[in-house]
């Protein structure tokens, strides 16, 4: 056996059993992964995949415990790598933050550049996404964090650390109704009132959404949510043309720059909310992400993520 096999098979698991498409984005063909992976299993003597003529269809039981241990020895080979690059160039290499719109676009702008001064010699990417998307990015190591406020603390296999606490806004051009309400009224405005009006604001898998959506079921009322959209630059050029009140995360709304539009606190109505950094659980990091996470969050320390990196994953409980 050797790593090119466990390659193919972690491929091949990940490209949700398509042997073509696995084939693909290892740069190799399909012929040569089916014999690699044939060749393995005799060597094994057991089945790996379940399969349906010449398709594989899913992981046998065995299957299920060898991809374990592929996976912990596939992560231990790319920890001696990213050793390898740390002590060969401690302050080069890459960096790639998987991050919602709302992050990359509010969050990261206060921490990249002085992030860039410090490792000027490091390349940074950043690839958007939903958070379900952002946390498969990081367990399949195609990114080294990922920043969101959902989904990240409850996917396994990832350590997720507080980075900030945030509450939603409400958006409103300057002559909508609800900007007449005094600073008292406003802070204790009813979801009751709110429906009156259409509203815009996030898609399902992003800031919140599933809080707005469950309180609004708790009090009994069917909103009028005329559009959704992914990030809150498209949800305030909606509300400031009038198509209805905008309920954004309070990071993306800043008075300076958002001169046309009056923000109300909606915390009361939606609750408080928390957005993480995760990483995956056992990796090496390299020195320069524990910096960026210290950035991001101060009490993020090397000896904190250290720490939570390195702990054994908590144990799944059984549905009762």
């Amino acid at each position: 056996m050797n790593l090119q096999q466990f390659r193919f098979v972690r491929e091949t698991i990940r490209r949700n059993f398509n042997l073509t498409e696995a084939a693909r984005s290892l740069y190799t063909s399909q012929p040569g992964v089916s014999k690699a992976i044939i060749e393995f299993e005799d060597e094994l003597g057991v089945r790996i995949f379940e399969r349906h003529g010449k398709r594989l269809k899913g992981l046998t039981k065995p299957g299920q415990a060898v991809s374990e241990v592929i996976d912990r020895i596939m992560r231990e080979v790319d920890n001696l790598k990213k050793v390898s690059d740390e002590f060969a160039q401690r302050d080069e290499g890459s960096l790639v933050i998987a991050c919602t719109h709302t992050q990359a676009r509010y969050l990261l702008p206060r921490v990249i550049p002085a992030f860039r001064a410090r490792f000027p010699k490091v390349h940074v990417s950043l690839a958007e996404g939903n958070p379900e998307h952002l946390a498969k990015l990081v367990l399949h190591e195609q990114a080294d964090l990922a920043i969101a406020t959902e989904t990240l603390a409850q996917t396994p296999g990832l350590v997720a650390l507080p980075v900030y606490a945030w509450e939603h806004t409400l958006v409103v051009p300057p002559d909508h109704p609800l900007t007449e309400l005094t600073s008292s009224a406003a802070r204790n405005l009813s979801l009751e009132h709110l429906s009156r009006y259409p509203i815009v604001t996030y898609d399902r898998a992003f800031s919140g959404r599933r809080a707005i959506d469950e309180a609004f079921d708790r009090a009994g009322i069917v909103p009028d949510i005329v559009l959704e959209a992914i990030d809150a630059d498209v949800i305030k050029t909606y509300a400031d043309i009038g198509l209805g009140i905008g309920i954004i995360a309070g990071v993306a709304f800043d008075p300076r720059r958002d001169k046309g539009l009056v923000g109300l606190p909606a915390g009361h109505l939606f609750g408080r909310h928390t957005t993480s950094v995760a990483i995956k659980r056992g990796v090496f990091l390299r020195d320069f992400v524990y910096v960026l996470m210290e950035m991001l969050a101060p009490e993020l320390t090397r000896d904190v993520v250290a720490e939570a990196v390195s702990q054994p994953a908590p144990p799944v409980r059984d549905a009762a």
